[in-house]
């Protein structure tokens, strides 16, 4: 699972699959979806915001540990619910103030509404927050460096860790051609919280494996040995939280 602060949590693909008229509606309208996403992130900000604020004071946090804010918010399917709903309750919004068509302001009602259950599942069961949160890597230099690796295309990605190995989200992948040598991974920007990272590589970019044995500490790169490791496990989607918190109710709005 990826932060909240990782990008937006919902893309337009998880849109579409709660409402297949979706493409046809924003292109008719002149919609831009993306920006869309982007409002429907912000709003959401200000909400986990002050959802933070209130969880901090009513469940009297221990003093041992740090409390909770945005960056610690892991997307947990309750939230990325959230997103998706409120985002398309923006479509149509925007879309009926253009048209004032009342099939429009339906469905707008109808995802404000599901927008709503789905904070409120999110409240019940409670916020994803992550101890020590490990951002999403930004992506590695990757060049050509002297060595005997196979000529082909490689992809590669990687992800930072933290001190109990706990793996964040991966960098978008990039691609290399090599011609008699070998690839050199040099991440960029670790983030505080980082004591390592791993590196993934693969012909094929929906194929990517786990290339070093153990976490490559922070500062060091990485070179390509002669052999691409196979059968290893691929990059995660960011970490798990370390725990549920319940949380007050939010005033909704509307």
């Amino acid at each position: 699972m990826a932060l909240f602060t990782d990008g937006p949590v919902s893309s337009i693909e998880d849109l579409t699959a709660q409402d297949s008229q979706l493409p046809n509606v924003a292109n008719v309208e002149g919609i831009d979806v993306t920006q869309k996403l982007a409002l429907a992130q912000d709003q959401l900000a200000l909400e986990l915001t002050t959802l933070l604020d209130r969880m901090t004071f009513v469940n009297q946090w221990s003093w041992l540990a740090p409390p909770p804010s945005l960056r610690t918010v892991v997307v947990t399917r309750a939230l990325k619910l959230w997103h998706t709903f409120r985002a398309l309750e923006l479509v149509y919004a925007d879309a009926f103030a253009s048209q004032l068509n009342d099939r429009y302001a339906a469905r707008r009602d109808q995802f404000h509404e599901q927008a709503k259950q789905a904070c409120d599942q999110l409240a019940a069961a409670g916020i994803g927050i992550a101890w020590t949160p490990v951002p999403r890597a930004a992506a590695p230099l990757v060049v050509a460096a002297a060595g005997g690796l196979p000529d082909n295309t490689y992809y590669v990605t990687m992800t930072w860790t933290n001190s109990t190995n706990e793996e964040g989200a991966p960098a978008v992948t990039s691609a290399i051609t090599t011609s008699q040598s070998t690839l050199l991974v040099e991440p960029v920007a670790p983030p505080t919280a980082a004591t390592g990272w791993n590196v993934y590589v693969g012909t094929d970019p929906d194929g990517l494996e786990l290339q070093n044995g153990s976490p490559i500490a922070v500062g060091q790169t990485w070179l390509q040995p002669g052999t691409v490791t196979t059968g290893g496990r691929g990059p995660g989607r960011g970490q798990s939280p370390s725990c549920l918190r319940p949380a007050p109710r939010v005033i909704q709005r509307g």
